[in-house]
């Protein structure tokens, strides 16, 4: 048995337009295809959902299911509407609403045919240093932009769009069929509401064209992988003299040869050799503001210690606060010994005792214990 369209929808029989639209919006977003696919429950839930919806948004469709059920729409009574699949007329209008944007693009009529341009991307890298001290960067982006020729109305010079006979300037046409009226994109105009009889020859009647144009791009100090910066209206042309789309420009940064990012804080990993580490000493480092930092190691230093720069990190962004830089030690094993090298290291391990190796010393005291404890000869 057929489902009650309200109970599909998850509303009392009451429910205004408002209420019905914001139903249908939820649902439609939760079973949608594209965001379940391969999932046939979902496909056939989201069909019954778009099926109530048809019907109790348009008044006359509602006030005959309200009556009769669905038994109004038995023999094609429904005027068009298939049995789940998608309905003719007004649900382009609210799928353009809820999933415009998911889908990639923006669409829109607006009066007059003009309709918005698509929104561009434009990838760009930039190194750590430049997300550093920040830049201003010129790209060429390949776009459509309004046709010069007919100012973007892609009407011949000298020319204007007229009315559409058929539908009058409204963009749409309706048929009667039974009870009911059914309402159609106009298929002389397209739903645009006008046509153009002499097209401008430089754009085809499209009123714009593709060119690459430059754009200055202000990347600021601190900024982070994977940010977008919008530059308002730089994005496709619209059709016919359309608002423009926005272009976004999304940032990557190079991985470092030296430093890693992780926020406002950066990490560097300097290798020290041996005697360093045991007998103390110092280094120095480059940092990303342009000066050299001498960092001190204290005697008897450990593989991995860390040591920790102020306010040398990375700056965060539109703040004036700045990280700092985390400096970890290796220690480097010498290889490629000289026979006297070798000499000297077996000398210092026969004259080596517990108190130079604490870690290893009770690190094994530990392991001889935990085989005993295993019964172990």
């Amino acid at each position: 048995m057929k489902a009650d369209f309200y109970e599909t929808l998850g509303v009392q029989r009451g429910a205004d337009e408002k209420e019905l639209k914001s139903a249908f919006r939820k649902l439609a977003m939760q079973f949608h295809p594209d965001k379940n696919p391969g999932d046939m429950a979902c496909e056939h839930r989201f069909k019954e959902i778009n099926e109530a919806y048809e019907c109790l948004k348009d008044p006359q469709k509602r006030a005959a299911y309200d009556r009769f059920g669905h038994a109004a729409f038995e023999n094609g009574g429904m005027g068009g509407m298939g049995r789940g699949g998608f309905a003719a007329g007004g649900f382009s209008d609210i799928f353009e609403d809820i999933f415009g944007e998911m889908m990639g693009g923006r669409q829109r009529r607006g009066s007059g045919g003009r309709e918005h341009g698509a929104d561009l991307r434009y990838n760009m890298e930039i190194t750590l240093e430049e997300a550093f001290a920040g830049k201003t960067a010129q790209i060429r982006v390949p776009a459509s932009v309004s046709c010069t020729e007919c100012s973007g109305s892609g009407a011949k010079p000298g020319t204007q769009p007229v009315t559409c006979s058929m539908c009058h300037g409204h963009g749409k046409v309706r048929a009667a069929q039974g009870f009911f009226s059914i309402e159609r994109t106009c298929p002389q105009c397209h739903g645009r509401g006008q046509t153009i009889k002499d097209p401008c020859p430089k754009c085809a009647g499209q009123g714009r064209v593709v060119e690459e144009k430059s754009l200055s791009v202000n990347i600021p100090a601190g900024i982070e992988d994977g940010t977008r910066i919008r530059l308002a209206n730089e994005g496709e042309a619209g059709l016919r003299g359309g608002p423009p789309g926005d272009l976004y420009i999304f940032l990557s940064i190079r991985p470092h040869e030296i430093f890693q990012r992780d926020g406002a804080d950066l990490y560097c990993k300097v290798p020290i050799s041996m005697t360093t580490a045991a007998l103390g000493g110092s280094f120095e480092v480059a940092t990303l503001d342009g000066t050299q930092t001498r960092v001190k190691v204290p005697e008897g230093s450990q593989n991995g210690r860390q040591f920790r720069l102020k306010g040398k990190g990375m700056p965060v962004l539109r703040q004036p606060t700045v990280g700092d830089l985390y400096i970890q030690v290796a220690i480097e094993t010498p290889q490629n010994l000289s026979k006297r090298q070798r000499e000297l290291l077996e000398e210092f391990e026969k004259l080596s005792s517990t108190e130079n190796s604490p870690q290893s010393t009770g690190f094994f005291s530990r392991m001889k214990d935990f085989f005993e404890g295993l019964g172990g000869d």
